[in-house]
């Protein structure tokens, strides 16, 4: 995996968001493709030089009638005119996930994705321009709390989030363990929205559980791409295929991403060593790709992947990357729709600027981004499904997973 300091890139397939190594709220582990890398951009010496096609002027009057004419210029820094003028270069990209930070915001963002902070423990995003939950976390507060995928959040505590990038509004959801904040929450179905008060805590994501279930059909369900993922996808892949697995059920749901690296490495469980997992794209048209090299254990044997809203970013790498080249049926509901990726670039006095600079292309060349994933088989959830324990997506999964393994030779390692 790519993990080095300074000059180093670490991409994840996150979400808008965040995992990197357990991070409570939700920013980075969302941030599909976040390449984290430490460098300073080269200084451009003139507008000619960036290749500006516009006039700089309008920038500098601009200025001018604000330092001549705000009636409260004196308690304003020109430093903070300027970051002022930075951020609005970003912000007119009209991308939630470019994001420019002063220098004491770029230093927090930094110790957030190598850190463990208080939080609830959801992922969060941006859908139709307002703030939403992409994924509640397992067994964390924003979980036990109830809140759900596209739960819009129209204010945390008494500030309203329709001004808010998913940095700010991460920056605000998070504080001290113990500590409360009440997020005003809107619902689909709800004629109003309502105030549901969550108390912060550090956040232990886990990676995997899995069982077999009857007819020897192993169930996996991975809850984010983090470090471990890997090691404890090859644990229990032994495990199941020493017992004579028959088929494999890959639950997705709710798994909001995680390190595009540990993506490629489990396709490579499922997929030839060659096959595409999936290609990025730059503004200039390259193209990079990215393949499978794994061992291919699993590549004859029947599988079906269970996706829902909260499927984001490697999710939907790993679930289009196996319905692209093997034809695996995909069972629930829409993905996410989380495909670009995001690089941080330092700049000289400290300040840092999270940029936007390709998307993710499935093997067949569909976009992710958007337009996230349509299940082959869609299986909604209701709210009377849940209140009485039922699952009818993983049902399906099981009857679906059952008739192709009827129809499959009996794959299994010997134990040693």
């Amino acid at each position: 995996m790519k993990f080095l300091k300074n000059q180093s890139i670490k991409r994840i397939a996150k979400t808008i968001g965040i995992s990197c190594g357990g991070l409570v709220l939700a920013a980075l582990i969302f941030y599909s493709g976040f390449q984290y890398a430490l460098r300073q951009e080269p200084i451009i010496q003139s507008p000619a030089e960036a290749g500006i096609n516009g006039d700089l002027g309008i920038l500098w009057q601009t200025w001018q009638i604000a330092k001549n004419n705000y009636f409260n210029i004196a308690g304003i820094k020109d430093q903070d005119m300027i970051y002022g003028a930075a951020d609005g270069v970003v912000k007119s990209l009209n991308d939630p996930y470019s994001v420019f930070f002063k220098p004491s915001d770029a230093k927090k963002f930094e110790e957030d994705v190598g850190g463990i902070f208080g939080g609830i423990g959801a992922e969060i995003g941006k859908r139709n321009e307002k703030l939403v939950i992409i994924a509640p976390l397992k067994d964390t507060p924003a979980e036990r709390a109830g809140l759900k995928s596209e739960d819009y959040i129209v204010k945390i505590d008494d500030l309203f989030t329709a001004d808010l990038s998913v940095d700010e509004a991460v920056k605000h959801i998070r504080g001290e363990k113990a500590t409360t904040v009440i997020l005003t929450i809107l619902r689909e179905g709800w004629k109003e929205p309502k105030e549901i008060s969550i108390i912060r805590d550090f956040i232990s994501i886990p990676t995997l559980d899995w069982k077999m279930l009857e007819g020897d059909i192993a169930y996996i369900q991975l809850y984010n791409f983090n470090e471990n993922a890997t090691a404890a996808f090859y644990k229990a892949s032994v495990e199941f295929l020493t017992k004579g697995a028959k088929g494999v059920i890959l639950d997705l749901r709710n798994n909001p991403g995680g390190f595009l690296e540990v993506a490629v490495n489990l396709g490579g469980w499922f997929l030839n060593k060659g096959q595409i997992v999936v290609k990025e794209k730059f503004s200039s048209g390259k193209e990079e790709i990215f393949r499978a090299n794994g061992n291919s254990a699993l590549n004859q044997i029947p599988t079906v992947i269970l996706i829902n809203k909260g499927s984001a970013s490697a999710s939907e790498i790993l679930a289009g990357a196996l319905r692209d080249n093997r034809n695996i049926k995909l069972i629930g509901e829409k993905s996410f729709g989380k495909g670009t990726v995001q690089e941080l670039q330092n700049l000289k006095d400290g300040s840092a600027v999270k940029i936007s600079i390709a998307q993710w292309l499935l093997p067949k060349g569909d976009l992710i981004e958007k337009k996230g994933l349509e299940p082959d088989i869609e299986v909604k959830i209701s709210e009377e499904d849940v209140k009485a324990k039922r699952d009818p997506q993983l049902d399906k999964a099981i009857e679906i997973i059952k008739n192709e393994a009827l129809r499959m030779p009996i794959f299994k390692l010997k134990a040693n």
